[in-house]
């Protein structure tokens, strides 16, 4: 008789469909293509689709819930949500190290910055465990953080006493070292900013600039990376990730790269081009009306004067604050791959 219910409880336990995995997400920005064209039908469809409906995602967006960009990671690491994804800059005040993974003007193309990227995944994987709690699933770009500006600019020292919104807390310490002054404005508030000058520039990337309707209020487009790639990392709570079976973790580590952080990054690679032809109409825009912006050409020397003052001054300063071992790590693994060491 015992060896019949045993057999019987086996049986059905067999029988029984696996309990699904409910998983709260806050994504990126909702207005951003990032966000629409990959996040959204990823965590929404493809997920829930792969896992047989074993898995069920309640997707929101950080700006929908009226986070502050600085809280996002802190609050997946104590559980508010399961899953969050948004620019890595925006954690910098409590992870300094982490500003190694985007620096500014070392990767021109997308496959130069998914190469960095990749080198830096595991320091950030670290950050994400020791500081938030957290297990980084992926790391996704928006397209290279370009200069909007509504002043008349026509190279880079034009930008020499001009107020500037910076993307990340190292293309702040770039913008100073250009003679440029960095002011802190999210980016949201930034079409207000341009238009009251509060800011005569503002750096962010050029499909984002479009997409928000920058081109309203702004008049010259600069092309030069300052801004690096805006790298968004999606993490998904520790103790949430250790409470899934090694089935499920294999199942969303797999689908997660298929589904969204490949295609995010394949279409990052005509991004630039295509976003230049919408904003300044030279060329054909694919995502709607073409704008009028004037076109602001980056000279040899200008990109040279802006690379040295990154190499010589911000990444040292920015090894210094970061402290620990952080910069030999950085040259180890980003600096191999771009070609640049710290000193």
């Amino acid at each position: 008789m015992k060896k019949a219910i045993a057999l019987l409880i086996a049986t059905t336990a067999l029988a029984s469909p696996a309990m699904a995995e409910d998983l709260s997400v806050v994504g990126s920005w909702s207005s951003l293509p990032l966000h629409n064209q990959y996040e959204a039908p990823f965590w929404s469809t493809t997920l829930p689709a792969a896992s047989g409906g074993d898995i069920n995602v309640e997707l929101t967006t950080h700006n929908a819930m009226s986070l502050g960009l600085g809280d996002i990671y802190p609050l997946l690491g104590q559980g508010v949500y399961d899953v969050a994804m948004t620019v890595a800059d925006y954690a910098v005040a409590d992870a300094p190290e982490l500003e190694g993974l985007d620096v500014p003007l070392l990767a021109l193309t997308a496959d130069e910055a998914r190469a960095m990227v990749d080198a830096a995944r595991p320091m950030v994987s670290d950050i994400y465990r020791d500081r938030f709690n957290s297990h980084v699933l992926a790391i996704a770009p928006y397209p290279p953080q370009v200069v909007f500006c509504n002043a008349e600019i026509s190279n880079l020292a034009d930008l020499e006493g001009l107020k500037i919104r910076a993307s990340g807390r190292m293309t702040a310490k770039l913008l100073e070292a250009l003679g440029a002054e960095s002011v802190s404005v999210s980016f949201g508030e930034v079409p207000g900013a341009l238009q009251t000058g509060t800011v005569d520039c503002a750096v962010t990337g050029a499909g984002s600039g479009y997409s928000a309707g920058w081109w309203e209020v702004s008049t010259h487009l600069m092309p030069i990376p300052l801004g690096g790639w805006d790298s968004v990392v999606t993490a998904i709570n520790l103790d949430k990730w250790n409470s899934l079976d090694a089935d499920t973790q294999t199942l969303i580590s797999s689908e997660v790269v298929s589904g969204f952080e490949d295609p995010a990054w394949a279409s990052a690679q005509d991004a630039l081009v295509n976003d230049i032809a919408c904003l300044t109409g030279n060329g054909e825009c694919p995502s709607g009306d073409a704008r009028s912006m004037t076109l602001v050409d980056v000279s040899d020397a200008d990109f040279d004067t802006a690379r040295n003052i990154l190499t010589s001054e911000v990444l040292p300063e920015w090894a210094e604050r970061a402290g620990g071992d952080w910069a030999a790590r950085w040259n180890d693994s980003v600096g191999k791959v771009v070609g640049v060491t710290i000193n």
